[in-house]
This record gives C-alpha cells, sequence and structure tokens, in this order.
C-alpha cells in the first residue's frame, strides 16, 4: 500500500527502527487510517512536532563514536580542506602570513562548526534517517544516543566554535562561520530539504563557505578569488549530490524527502547535472584569466575540469535501464569528491609555488 512520509515514520517508531524514548507525534493530526501519498509538491513533509516521551526508559550514555559519527567526519575532510586551501592561499598582510597557532586554531574552528551543523542536522532529521537505508545505522535512529543529547552537541559545539573563532582570529571569519552553521541547519535542513527539490541549489551554498572562512580568518577580508572558489563549490554541489541522488532514489522516495529525481524524475535529473555543469566548469578555469592564479592552476584546473564534463554528460545523456547498476552516476559522484580536493589542492600549490 502507498503510504504518506508521516505514516512511515510512524511506523518506524512503532517497530523500533529509531530509539524508544523518542515519540513522534505530528502538528497537525495522527495518520490517517487509510493513508495516501500527498501530492507532488505537498510542503507538508517537515510539519512535525517532536517530544521526548517520559515513560520510557533513558538509553544509556552514548559512546564517543556515536558523538564523533554525530559529526558527519567524511563529509567534514572536505569542508575542511577547503578552508585549510582558502587559508594557505590568501596572501600576506602586512608582509606575513597567519601563523601556525592561529591558523591552526582557524581551521579546527571550522571543524567544529562543521561537525555542529552535521550534529543538528542529524537530530533535527532523526525520523528520516530512521527510514533510509544509508542513514538507518546512524546513532539516533540506530537507539545508541538520546535525542536530546544531540541537539546539546550540536549547539555547544556551534557555538564554541564561533565564540572562539571571534575571540582568537577575528569578527569576519567568526561571522562568516556562524552564518554558515544556522544556513547548513536552518535553511537547508528545516526549510528547503523537505520542502522543494531544489534543496540542494540553494542549500549548496552552506558547503561553499569554507574557503571565504579560510581567507578571511587569514587576512581579515574578502576578496574576488575567494568569492570564485564560494561560486565553485555552489555550482558543483548540484551536479555532485544529484548524482548520489540519482542511484538513492528510492531511500528519498521512502523518506518523503521531495529530492529532484523523486519529483522530476530521471531524465530533468540528468539534463540538470549537465547544466550546472557548465557554470561550474567556467568558476573553475576563470581565476587564471583574470590573473588570480598562475599557470599550475589554470592546466589542472581545465584537465580536471574537462573529465568532470565528460563524467557529466555521459550521466546527461544516458538511459537507466531496469535493475541498472548506476556504474556512471557512481562514477560521477565518487571524481566529483576528488575533483575539489584536487581543484583546491592546485590552487594552493600555484599560489605559493608563484
Amino acid at each position: 500500500a502507498m503510504v504518506s512520509p508521516a505514516c512511515r515514520r510512524d511506523i518506524a517508531w512503532r517497530s523500533g527502527r529509531v530509539a524508544p524514548n523518542v515519540r513522534f507525534l505530528w502538528a497537525s493530526h495522527r495518520p490517517p487510517a487509510n493513508p495516501t501519498l500527498p501530492p507532488r509538491g505537498a510542503t507538508g513533509y517537515g510539519r512535525r512536532r517532536i517530544a521526548m516521551s517520559t515513560t520510557s526508559p533513558l538509553l544509556p550514555p552514548a559512546h564517543w563514536r556515536d558523538f564523533l559519527a554525530l559529526t558527519k567526519p567524511r563529509v567534514m575532510t572536505l569542508v575542511v580542506f577547503t578552508g585549510l586551501c582558502g587559508l594557505l592561499a590568501a596572501p600576506a598582510v602586512d608582509g606575513h602570513h597567519i601563523n601556525a597557532v592561529l591558523g591552526f586554531t582557524a581551521i579546527l574552528c571550522i571543524a567544529l562548526g562543521a561537525g555542529a551543523a552535521g550534529a543538528l542536522n542529524q537530530w533535527y532529521e532523526a525520523d528520516i534517517d530512521a527510514v533510509m537505508r544509508r542513514t538507518a545505522e546512524r546513532p539516533l535512529p540506530a537507539g545508541r544516543m538520546e535525542r536530546q543529547a544531540a541537539l546539546h552537541f550540536g549547539v555547544g559545539l556551534g557555538a564554541f566554535s564561533v565564540i572562539l573563532m571571534g575571540l582568537a582570529i577575528n569578527v569576519l571569519a567568526a561571522a562568516i562561520l556562524a552564518v554558515s552553521i544556522l544556513f547548513y541547519v536552518l535553511i537547508y535542513t528545516v526549510w528547503l530539504k523537505p520542502r522543494t527539490p531544489q534543496n540542494i541549489v540553494i542549500g549548496g551554498a552552506a558547503g561553499a563557505f569554507p574557503p571565504l572562512i579560510g581567507w578571511a580568518a587569514a587576512t581579515g577580508h574578502v576578496t574576488l578569488l575567494p568569492l570564485l572558489l564560494f561560486l565553485l563549490v555552489f555550482l558543483w554541489t548540484p551536479p555532485h549530490f544529484w548524482a548520489l541522488a540519482l542511484f538513492v532514489k528510492t531511500d528519498y522516495a521512502n523518506a518523503g524527502i521531495p529530492m529532484l529525481p523523486v519529483v522530476a524524475g530521471e531524465r530533468t535529473t540528468r539534463h540538470q547535472i549537465g547544466l550546472y555543469t557548465i557554470p561550474m566548469a567556467v568558476a573553475a578555469v576563470l581565476p587564471w584569466p583574470l590573473g588570480l592564479s598562475g599557470a599550475i592552476y589554470g592546466v589542472v584546473s581545465i584537465v580536471t575540469t574537462a573529465w568532470f564534463g565528460l563524467l557529466a554528460l555521459r550521466v546527461a545523456i544516458r538511459k537507466a535501464g531496469p535493475d541498472d547498476a548506476m556504474k556512471p552516476e557512481k562514477a560521477l559522484f565518487k571524481y566529483s569528491i576528488l575533483y575539489l580536493f584536487v581543484v583546491f589542492g592546485a590552487l594552493v600549490i600555484d599560489r605559493w609555488v608563484a
């Protein structure tokens, strides 16, 4: 039977797929006796009120590995790397680069801020994670952690990272860090993700802030080059994420998340991947003709972006068959991660060699 996302989550709780001390109460009403899928474009996916049950036994204290898992360390790696590259590529101020201690502190704050955003994301989406195969073993849906502990951990980590950045580095870097955390949690997670298939387009800005933060931490201001790096990551996010969404669209459909392949179909998603790759390629190469980087970055960005374009074109024009293994889509997703590492690393090498 076709059931609503609300009913799926309710069933997930009742069947023990989420922590037994978490009770999901729906803001408007309980799921109907014979629920049906909401109409396409409905905005009710995220309307919920979550309360902690006072009758269920408390969970034992969470293991430190579960707190680490809340920070999404694999995602954090790329965030920290782009922030580090923004810091290292920044010019010297008054003849001096940022010293090692302050540089380490700035990167630590970026890492803690990213971890806080990840923890708050998992706190808010515990019910969604419970019905998605790839996220069901996270600490909250697997019942290894109190939901309230995740909230306190995320808020505390985020506040500490912003305050430390402001006191140790500068106010501008701290302000951008605070905006990035709030944007990811409130704009992307709470507002966009459950309501629109364009969630990752606008929400991609959250992951594009680290180069700006690193540059601001090193110089105290923001110039054209870090803005281009922000634009690169912003435009890179849709083809990167939609490639993933193509081969896990069933998960998103089961959770009631209106990702583009679920709402608009595979064909539209493939076309959008190809279209977004074009401005991304321009943003990637632009620092060289503008004189903001040298030949090392220029050559590396052209070669790696051309390969990205070929993989994206392959995904854009193909039609998946029944029981398709989605190998081109998986190849694009994996390469897109490597792509950012290589391009940003080339920029740092280029700037230091120059």
